[in-house]
């Protein structure tokens, strides 16, 4: 078996029985390595300089220090993949507009299960985020008005599917879009909870409508459906329109919700009549669903490798044909704007390569 060089991990919090629990954890997978541990970001400031981690997971409520100002100061002049560990609280969403590239929830009530499915995750994010070597903090700048976006009729449905990255992905294309634009249907991997947060932070800072999905929910023009974090979603017809279904399920391509469920029920209720989006993620989720969309007449987008956290997802899905359009993601308003205003688009790059 190849030997792989270890994941160098810096684990900050001002919890000693916590510090324990994730170096205790973590460190019992054999890719991974707790090279230091800090009470606070002071303390983590002289570790990094010591250690050079790869990987930082850092609590968001600490003394001297919080979290996010650990980021925001960090980040412009040492560049290392953060993930928030932290409570419950949409304070995360926060985090990651600073610049951490992923969250986890700490574990509520631990039980020996609880913890065990909580190192299990936190490992994979910690392998996923090592993988990133560049990004910026911060939001995007995208351009304040997106022109030629008609009042679509009931047949037009946006399907967008995300997982790491894909919160500030989906935050920053969203903003820009007006309430004309047709319903919008999507899957973030995202934790239950916070599924419901990520939802009411852009229905408060976009101009769309946004919910957390339930059953029989209409998609409808300006309104934009989150898929719970613990439930399946798929689009059924209702007339000349959409509803859709949330229900719970075994994971597909390791997650529930999943991003291939929708878009393989888009492609199969509205063909023609869809848009698919896929942006920032590890893994192949979404790749073969988007591949369904296009094969049955819809359009496609896929977020590029120079603006993707993680060019997983949709680098998969560019290589097996699903991509349509590839774009930068502050290029993906003006493509979508084309697209309904119904101009031919090209895909004027090449940048899957």
């Amino acid at each position: 078996m190849e030997s792989m060089e270890k994941i160098k991990v810096l684990v900050v919090d001002d919890s000693q029985l916590f510090r324990k629990l994730l170096v205790t954890g973590i460190s019992a997978d054999p890719r991974i390595e707790v090279t230091a541990v800090a009470a606070d970001p002071f303390e983590a400031r002289d570790k990094i300089l010591a250690t050079r981690p790869d990987v930082i997971t850092c609590d968001i409520e600490m003394p001297r220090m919080n979290g996010i100002d650990f980021i925001r100061q960090l980040l412009p002049q040492y560049f290392v993949p953060v993930i928030m560990v932290s409570a419950i609280s949409r304070a995360v969403f926060e985090a990651l507009e600073a610049g951490a590239v992923d969250f986890i929830a700490k574990p509520v009530a631990p039980s020996s299960r609880e913890i065990k499915s909580f190192i299990s995750d936190l490992v994979e994010k910690i392998k996923t985020a090592s993988t990133i070597k560049k990004f910026k903090p911060g939001p995007l700048s995208l351009p304040g008005k997106i022109p030629g976006i008609k009042a679509g009729d009931r047949n037009l449905i946006i399907a967008i599917g995300a997982s790491t990255g894909g919160t500030e992905a989906i935050y920053n294309l969203l903003s820009v879009l007006p309430p004309s634009v047709p319903g919008i249907v999507i899957v973030q991997h995202i934790p239950p909870i916070f599924s419901q947060m990520f939802a009411e932070r852009l229905d408060s800072q976009t101009r769309l409508n946004v919910k957390e999905a339930s059953t029989g929910d209409y998609v409808e023009r300006g309104r934009v459906l989150i898929a719970p974090g613990n439930r399946h979603m798929r689009v059924k017809r209702a007339g000349e329109g959409y509803q859709v279904e949330c229900l719970p399920g075994k994971k597909v391509n390791g997650h529930c919700p999943s991003v291939d469920v929708l878009f393989k029920s888009v492609a199969e209720m509205a063909g023609e009549n869809a848009i698919g989006i896929l942006l920032t993620g590890m893994g192949s989720d979404g790749a073969k669903g988007l591949l369904s969309i296009r094969r049955r007449g819809g359009r496609t987008i896929g977020q590029d490798r120079e603006s993707s956290i993680v060019y997983g997802m949709p680098r998969v899905a560019f290589n097996i044909g699903a991509v349509e359009i590839q774009a930068l993601l502050e290029e993906i308003p003006q493509v979508l704007s084309r697209i309904l205003a119904g101009r031919s688009v090209t895909n004027g790059s090449n940048r899957g390569n």
